[in-house]
């Protein structure tokens, strides 16, 4: 039977994959800062995703976060990443599009507020993502292939790695591979 990982899973733990987050609850079976080290032995997994957990990793940290990802991968397994593409946030913001972003108006009223809130998440993202800077720190990361997606599809060969794809207006997709 295939293994993944569903890295940052948050409060949405999805059953069927190995989940793990900075907080214990219920249906998730990894606990603990990825930057600690996974406790899964190299090569373990078949494919891994994220949805929107990279950004809440500082820039220094991001290559040995992947590298960690990379670790427990499979030769040729997958790792599939949804990250907050902030083109589309500048896109929108330079619209004048204030409905793109997920802040309510009791939160911030101005554009450049929901800009800003939206990207960073309430603080929550430190790092933002481009799709070409998103591909470097892949490649920084050793990922011999990097592919960019869109919601929903994936070239990976494993259908099950999109079940998690999730925020289709304001993400983007890739995967790479090990």
């Amino acid at each position: 039977m295939a293994t993944g990982l569903n890295f940052g899973c948050g409060r949405h733990p999805q059953e069927g994959w190995i989940n793990a987050d900075l907080r214990k609850g219920a249906g998730i079976q990894i606990t603990g800062d990825i930057r600690d080290g996974l406790p899964l032995d190299d090569d373990s997994l078949d494919y891994a995703a994220s949805m929107h957990a990279l950004p809440m990793i500082g820039y220094r940290d991001l290559v040995p976060v992947l590298d960690e990802l990379r670790r427990v991968l499979r030769p040729g397994a997958t790792l599939r990443l949804g990250l907050p593409d902030l083109d589309k946030g500048i896109d929108a913001y330079r619209r004048g599009d204030a409905s793109y972003f997920l802040v309510p108006d009791e939160d911030e009223r101005s554009l450049g507020g929901k800009f800003i809130v939206h990207m960073l998440w309430y603080g929550w993202s430190v790092t933002l993502f481009t799709t070409d800077f998103a591909e470097a720190v892949l490649r920084r990361a050793g990922f011999r292939e990097v592919r960019h997606c869109q919601f929903g599809q994936t070239a990976s060969g494993v259908q099950r790695i999109v079940e998690l794809d999730n925020r289709e207006a304001e993400s983007l997709f890739v995967e790479a591979v090990k």
